[in-house]
């Protein structure tokens, strides 16, 4: 008589949504409110799928969790939101690359603490380097470049250890370019066309004090 109900709850736990997947699943489909998709890439992103890791351009892992997003060159519009910060595994928020979202980076995406990869460069988008991206100590790749972004480079990014590539490389950038911890080993190309950057800072220097005007 028992066999019944466990076999009920196995089928219900199987087929019913974890609370992670609902709220991941909401994370993305924020965003796709928030961007326009002329080309419907983003289709399959349907909140009545109760799971997100069916849905196309979203990998997940072995728990259902999502660890990457792939959207480059889809030819998206809108804004970045801040929602994605409930990816908590989040490893490669790459491929979101050549396309046109505007706006600014949402502080918010420094919580994203196993992050690898973020790639948004070649969109169109404004405002300042978050302060916050600092705490991903995990990122190894960090490529801006091709924006509208404006601004000093936080000091706070110099933190970051397991960082190889950098590049914010032709935005409005200006003051100086950092030169302790990671930024030690990046060259002028990580920086260049940045008109208002002043060049490196020297040791113990308090140049980065300087006014920067935007």
């Amino acid at each position: 008589m028992a066999l019944w109900p466990l076999c009920s709850f196995l089928l219900l736990s199987v087929v019913l949504p974890s609370g992670n997947a609902n709220v991941e699943g909401d994370a993305l489909y924020a965003l796709r409110r928030a961007v326009r998709d002329p080309g419907n890439v983003l289709q399959s992103w349907d909140p009545t799928l109760v799971n997100p890791c069916t849905w196309f351009h979203v990998t997940c892992d072995g728990d259902n969790r999502v660890t990457r997003l792939d959207l480059g060159n889809a030819r998206l519009s809108g804004k970045l939101v801040p929602d994605l910060r409930k990816l908590e595994r989040l490893q490669y928020l790459r491929e979101l690359y050549k396309n046109n979202l505007a706006g600014s980076i949402p502080k918010e995406f420094g919580a994203l603490k196993n992050l690898l990869s973020f790639d948004l460069y070649h969109n169109n988008l404004t405002g300042t380097i978050p302060a916050s991206l600092g705490r991903l100590s995990s990122l190894r790749f960090l490529r801006l470049n091709g924006n509208r972004l404006r601004g000093r480079i936080p000091r706070e990014l110099t933190k970051l250890r397991n960082l190889k590539i950098l590049d914010v490389s032709g935005n409005d950038l200006c003051g100086t370019i950092p030169t302790s911890g990671s930024f030690s080993k990046f060259t002028e190309k990580s920086f260049e066309n940045n008109p208002r950057l002043e060049g490196p800072e020297l040791m113990g220097s308090v140049s980065y004090n300087v006014t920067c005007n935007y």
